[in-house]
């Protein structure tokens, strides 16, 4: 059940992370310029709900490949059961974009911006600078791994973890994430951007995939880096 738990909660994450991201840009939502803080609100409270729904399955409630890894850096778990995770995630991140084009059907042939449409499932940077964005991402996961450690791992946040842990996002992305959008999750990024290139989309453009390596990588270096740090100096 854990690996179900981690699909399914990362359905739900990617269904409400996208789906607020869907309702700022595409026309005629009731939320279209909603703003920056919306959409950063929106991911945090995306991240408590993906959260406790894994959890109730019966999963860690990682959500994102860069918990495994962090957990095999640190000893408790087997790289194998890291990629099987990490695959059910991508897999769920797939289902909650699917969900979300679903969702908002009518408003895609409504948005002309192909642009537009690709935001809704994927991350893009601001500037596009590949050594820059890179950093960016890693960062910005580097933030959420060591802090989220002490939140979650080691048990400080105790009941409020899955809430604690929304309120950390919603400050990555309010403070880090205008660079690149913050992706801070291989799946959360690749498995949206793996539906839009094989959903059929209204008016939508590419897929950019010369940009894809850049939110798995920085997550991944700046979650070892966090994870690192945290099992050095935070006090079990």
């Amino acid at each position: 059940m854990d690996v179900l738990g981690e699909f399914l909660g990362t359905m739900i994450l990617i269904t409400l992370g996208c789906g607020v991201v869907a309702g700022v840009l595409l026309n005629k939502s009731k939320a279209q310029n909603a703003g920056w803080v919306a959409v950063t609100a929106g991911w945090a409270f995306a991240v408590m709900a993906g959260v406790y729904t894994a959890r109730a399955v019966g999963a860690p409630g990682y959500i994102n490949p860069v918990g495994p890894l962090a957990a095999v850096i640190s000893g408790k778990l087997e790289f194998p059961r890291a990629l099987v995770f990490a695959g059910a995630e991508v897999a769920g991140a797939f289902a909650g974009a699917v969900v979300v084009w679903l969702h908002y059907l009518p408003h895609w042939r409504e948005t002309p911006d192909p642009v537009a449409k690709l935001a809704v499932f994927c991350t893009s940077p601001a500037i596009r600078d590949s050594p820059a964005n890179l950093l960016s991402e890693a960062i910005a996961t580097f933030v959420l791994m060591f802090v989220g450690t002490a939140v979650v791992e080691k048990g400080i946040g105790g009941a409020l973890a899955a809430p604690l842990a929304g309120a950390l996002v919603w400050g990555i992305g309010l403070s880090l994430g205008a660079t690149t959008g913050y992706a801070i999750n291989p799946a959360r990024d690749l498995g949206p951007r793996i539906a839009h290139a094989v959903l059929p989309i209204a008016g939508k453009g590419e897929t950019d995939w010369d940009y894809s390596w850049i939110p798995i990588i920085g997550p991944l270096l700046g979650g070892a880096a966090g994870a690192v740090l945290a099992n050095a100096v935070i006090v079990t």
